[in-house]
């Protein structure tokens, strides 16, 4: 059977009244987006679906297999697409029932008549083409309530749309939709993770990682530069900030307790991330951080850390477990990645007995003993900016905006 065109359906943006058409022309685009660089289709997008027409060379399950990784996606189908000429519906239904291969299965043709000028009803076309299935097939049989598979007939104006396959999308929102926010990317298993997750709600990322050469190898900033890549399949151009930390880790390490240096390096790390996300109109700084996981993850770090900063602080990951994490890491496929054994400055320069519960005041009296304004004032002037998307990369430097 020759599909001819693809059918999108849309997820809770169908939720959406007055700025449904802003949210469709941005799933439009994110759609196109995740073809590149494949050709022969066109995108249709309509108020209550989009549709995706295929020339006959293209591949269908390559142009299914993107296009239901974008996040505001309910589910999509393969479809063809008929003329409303009773004998070329059936010859399509016919070849659509024919496609499934599994031994002694059941079907029924369910029917959607939104055209009311059809000449059949809804329950004469069903009985019809349920009829001619029957006929031209041998290992299928009918069964109304529960069968194996279902044929999908949709009568429209503009013709009539068969189907039996239905493939779940990535639901979620369009990202572009719902404001800018700053992704802290570790190059760990968890905070890829947590930036997908925010994208899946319509979110659109900057991502900021923190590396110390030459404590830090170029493998590892390799690493995160590739996690931003795979981030970026599907959902656009990433800008990813890389700033040097070396001078600054250097320094918590010769003026602060050792069982503290955790906490002082992550709460430099969020005074940072804070000014880079008002230059770039972020309205919330989002890390992988889970409860309870590691010490500077508990309620008390988290206190602590958190006070330098008075912009939200978003932690989709927050309670889950960690098989859960791994599982949607493998699923958007970071895992891999994340995995390669090269450290980032937080796990090489990780304390024996880093303290758990660190009290803020005690916290702010170490690091008031020294001045870090100039050491974070350098290191914002020195980021690197690279912009990253699935085919190419550019860099930029702060001096140079």
């Amino acid at each position: 059977m020759k599909y001819n065109r693809v059918l999108v359906r849309y997820g809770e943006l169908t939720l959406k009244t007055g700025n449904r058409h802003h949210f469709i022309s941005q799933l439009k685009g994110n759609v196109k987006y995740a073809l590149i660089p494949l050709s022969g289709y066109h995108v249709i997008a309509e108020r209550d679906r989009m549709f995706i027409d295929l020339e006959p060379e293209t591949d269908i399950e390559d142009v299914m297999k993107r296009v239901s990784k974008v996040f505001g996606i309910q589910s999509i189908s393969p479809v063809v697409r008929t003329t409303q000429k009773i004998d070329e519906i059936i010859e399509a239904a016919v070849g659509t029932a024919k496609e499934i291969d599994e031994a002694d299965a059941t079907f029924k043709v369910d029917v959607k008549r939104s055209d009311k000028q059809f000449p059949h009803d809804t329950f004469e076309l069903q009985s019809m083409l349920g009829g001619e299935i029957l006929k031209n097939t041998e290992h299928l049989t009918v069964q109304v309530k529960k069968p194996d598979f279902t044929i999908h007939v949709e009568v429209r104006k503009e013709g009539v749309y068969i189907y039996s396959r239905v493939i779940k999308g990535a639901g979620g929102l369009p990202v572009g939709t719902g404001g800018k926010t700053l992704l802290m990317l570790s190059g760990g298993i968890d905070s890829p993770v947590a930036g997908i997750e925010v994208m899946k709600r319509g979110v659109t990322i900057e991502a900021i990682h923190f590396h110390s050469p030459p404590f830090t190898s170029e493998e590892a900033k390799q690493k995160v530069i590739d996690l931003t890549r795979i981030m970026a399949e599907t959902t656009g151009v990433i800008k990813l900030h890389l700033v040097p930390f070396t001078d600054i880790q250097k320094t918590i390490h010769k003026v602060i307790p050792e069982n503290m240096t955790m906490t002082s390096t992550r709460r430099m790390m969020l005074k940072i991330a804070e000014q880079v996300a008002h230059q770039i109109d972020a309205k919330a700084i989002v890390n992988g951080e889970n409860l309870g996981q590691v010490a500077s993850q508990t309620l008390g770090s988290m206190y602590t850390i958190n006070a330098v900063t008075s912009m939200p602080i978003l932690r989709p990951l927050l309670t889950l477990d960690k098989e859960d994490i791994i599982l949607k890491a493998k699923a958007i496929g970071t895992f891999e990645t994340s995995i390669k054994p090269f450290e980032d400055c937080c796990t090489i320069f990780t304390p024996k007995n880093p303290k758990t519960n660190p009290r803020l005041d005690k916290m702010e009296k170490f690091e008031n003993n020294y001045d870090f304004e100039p050491l974070i004032a350098e290191a914002i002037n020195n980021i690197e900016v690279l912009t990253i998307n699935k085919e190419k990369m550019s860099t930029q430097f702060n001096d140079l905006l």
